[in-house]
């Protein structure tokens, strides 16, 4: 599997294109629910958006990651488009403040699998010494996704309605799952389900040889959850209508380095690209809390971007590095526990400390500077057991 077409086949191809319209999917609603949420009643809720969405996430990995080495990738996946494709059509229904937040607790089940499955299959079809460069390439679609998403979404909603958004959201869920019925399965030793699959042991909770990379993302996922949380808010403080234009700057500078940062972490090593992300990861937040203007507002949303295109894959291949080999899916899981965990404690506390108030922006903002150099910090004082298969 060292040969180039082993990494760009037909398997592959799917795959990104699913995980494209899957993060299209519940991405496309992002920009809008914080005032939709306002306009239910609940304001002082925003925090919760993206909180309670990322909670029910990373509470589901260790199961989907032990469904993943057990049942197989693929029903993993497909169970967190399913979720992603019932949610597009209840957020119409959901009129109270309680039925809104329930659901985006409910809706947390879909990137506690989806992801965790993708990422499992990857490593089983990707040979060690290109997992960077495939990393990056999913990524990018990913990315794709995401930037398509929230533009997508917010153009719906103002020239159709809220409703047509949601609608929306599961047609792009529903079409992943179609496009995975055309994938093999990668696990070969595969079991029916089981109840008893969903009893986890201890050890089934968390992979400890991935602590390091998770510590990494942990500190820097902060920064996405800050940003998903109160941007939307900053927008329309800067006069911008379009409440996904940050998100549209932001995934295009992801977009564009994610393949080079990935070969270059197979290249280099992981640390060395993660040290640059780490401190473009910093300066890009710390220029977010400052901009008092759109263009500055948007080239903050490039740095950010970059940092983040260079940061997740790079971590992502770091984790399949460190993981064992029929343990993957385990492994995946603890990383994305540890996203989650940094994803829904930056939505939690951005929302405490903004308040709705437009002077706090700049604090929220700079807390996750502030978490962004102690990654940088934690990646020079490395054990050498984590740097092992990291070069």
């Amino acid at each position: 599997m060292s040969d180039y077409k082993s990494i760009y086949n037909l398997q592959f191809g799917l795959l990104c294109l699913s995980s494209f319209l899957f993060f299209s999917s519940f991405n496309m609603i992002i920009p809008e629910l914080p005032s939709y949420l306002e306009s239910l009643g609940g304001g002082e809720y925003k925090g919760l958006i993206i909180a309670l969405f990322t909670l029910t996430a990373g509470l589901s990995r260790p199961f989907s990651g032990k469904l993943a080495d057990k049942v197989g990738r693929i029903p993993v996946m497909i169970f967190g488009a399913v979720v992603c494709f019932i949610c597009g059509f209840l957020y119409p229904i959901a009129s109270s403040v309680f039925l809104f937040l329930l659901l985006r607790f409910f809706h947390g089940f879909s990137t506690g699998f989806k992801p965790t499955g993708t990422s499992a299959y990857v490593a089983d079809v990707v040979s060690a010494s290109r997992r960077g460069e495939a990393m990056g390439v999913l990524g990018l679609c990913g990315s794709l996704g995401m930037a398509s998403g929230p533009a997508i979404g917010s153009l719906v909603a103002n020239h159709f309605s809220l409703d047509m958004m949601f609608y929306s959201s599961s047609v792009a869920a529903i079409l992943s799952i179609v496009i995975l019925a055309g994938m093999k399965e990668t696990l070969e030793d595969r079991h029916a389900f089981r109840v008893s699959f969903l009893k986890l042991n201890k050890e089934e909770i968390f992979e400890p040889r991935v602590i390091a990379p998770c510590i990494v993302l942990l500190l820097t996922a902060f920064s996405f959850g800050i940003v998903l949380t109160i941007t939307p808010d900053f927008s329309d403080t800067l006069g911008i209508k379009n409440r996904g234009l940050f998100f549209t700057f932001f995934t295009i500078a992801s977009v564009a380095v994610r393949f080079f940062a990935g070969k270059a972490s197979d290249k280099y090593g992981r640390i060395q690209v993660l040290k640059v992300s780490t401190i473009l990861l910093a300066i890009g937040m710390l220029m977010l809390g400052l901009a008092d203007s759109i263009p500055l507002f948007l080239t903050s949303a490039i740095v950010f971007g970059l940092a983040t295109g260079m940061n997740t894959p790079t971590i992502f291949a770091w984790t399949i590095d460190l993981s064992h080999e029929k343990h993957r899916g385990r492994g995946m899981a603890t990383m994305y526990i540890a996203l989650e965990a940094g994803i829904g404690l930056g939505a939690l506390l951005s929302g405490w400390i903004y308040g709705n108030d437009s002077g706090h922006f700049v604090f929220a903002y700079g807390l996750g500077a502030v978490l962004a150099l102690l990654a940088f910090v934690y990646l020079f004082f490395l054990p050498k057991a984590q740097l092992a298969t990291s070069k």
